[in-house]
């Protein structure tokens, strides 16, 4: 009876052990920012092949070792075996998700990311502007005074983070035909009928295959799938479209602002301090010599999918610093 009730404590207690230390399932890819030890187990550091992580690679994300891990699970190709365990601070997490416990009904729990960098850069370009530099291409060509460009922000990119986490498991023929001269000879975008047709409208540089470039420089390293990470892209850029930072660059065609301005729209359209996490580029016309707005990026950090709040995302992110350009004009459809 005792051997019984000894055997039995002790399946309790191992029962007991293996539920605390479920591991959490989590999607998405895992950026390090450093070179870590790749470990097969966390307690014993066992490390079969002296793994360890290449600082700005991305590596698929597999799970958490609890709702609030110390380390990730993540696959490592050719590694044996591949499922290693990392330290959470080796890096951070993009495009993915934890099943971890929600925020109370009606709350949001933005917070900066570890490394307190933006997870992602969000690029948005002045179209009117670029072409006036780049006047030999297709989508340049086609400027019109009622199109969707004159009047509205037109999307580069979403970029995931940190620089240089490009090309995520992209063979080498692609990345030899990633320049735009051959973007045609890149693979097409899967994407359905209703975000082909939006993203051709809201990125004129498909009629350049820029997203093919996106997709393969920028979008293999976002965890998710190409109709995911075009989906994601489109619903920032409606809101930005939506706010009154569009509202200022409407009423100051042909004239200048200021990044403060720039930054002081943010504020009023996404929350005080959403300004801090704006930079502002310029570019000049070859033929006569303006400083013109060329493009905006926003550092984002967090979950980015259909339900997100760009004020959150923004808010979520750590400041950019400067704001770049200080002053540029706000250029009109068609060659100036």
């Amino acid at each position: 009876m005792r051997v019984w009730a000894l055997w039995g404590s002790m399946v309790l207690a191992l029962a007991g052990a293996g539920a605390a230390h479920a591991d959490v399932k989590m999607s998405g890819t895992f950026v390090a920012d450093s070179a870590c030890p790749a470990t097969q187990a966390i307690k014993n550091g066992k490390n079969p092949g002296n793994i360890s992580t290449a600082a700005g690679q991305s590596y698929q994300l597999l799970a958490g070792n609890k709702d609030e891990p110390t380390h990730y699970l993540i696959q490592v190709p050719g590694a044996d075996p591949e499922r290693r365990w990392v330290k959470i601070s080796c890096g951070h997490v993009a495009g993915g998700s934890a099943a971890t416990t929600p925020a109370p009904s009606g709350q949001t729990k933005p917070s900066q990311s570890a490394s307190g960098k933006p997870e992602y850069v969000f690029a948005l370009s002045w179209q009117p502007a670029f072409c006036e530099t780049k006047a030999s291409k297709p989508e340049c060509k086609a400027q019109s005074p009622g199109e969707f460009d004159a009047s509205h922000f037109t999307l580069h990119g979403l970029w995931p983070q940190p620089n240089g986490n490009f090309y995520c498991q992209v063979s080498a023929g692609d990345k030899a035909n990633d320049n735009p001269a051959h973007w045609g000879d890149l693979p097409p975008v899967d994407l359905d009928a209703n975000t082909r047709a939006e993203l051709d409208q809201v990125m004129p540089g498909t009629a350049s295959k820029l997203e093919r470039h996106e997709w393969i420089k920028h979008g293999s390293c976002y965890g998710k799938s190409q109709q995911e990470y075009f989906s994601d892209a489109l619903n920032l850029m409606r809101a930005v479209n939506a706010s009154a930072v569009r509202d200022l660059f409407n009423k100051n065609i042909g004239k200048q602002l200021t990044s403060d301005e720039i930054r002081g729209a943010f504020n009023t359209a996404f929350g005080a301090g959403a300004g801090d996490r704006v930079r502002v580029s310029c570019l000049v016309d070859p033929s006569s010599g303006r400083r013109l707005i060329g493009e905006i990026t926003l550092g984002l950090s967090g979950p980015i999918g259909p339900d997100s709040k760009l004020a959150d995302l923004l808010m979520a992110s750590a400041p950019t610093g400067k704001a770049g350009c200080p002053k540029g004009t706000v250029d009109a459809i068609g060659f100036q």
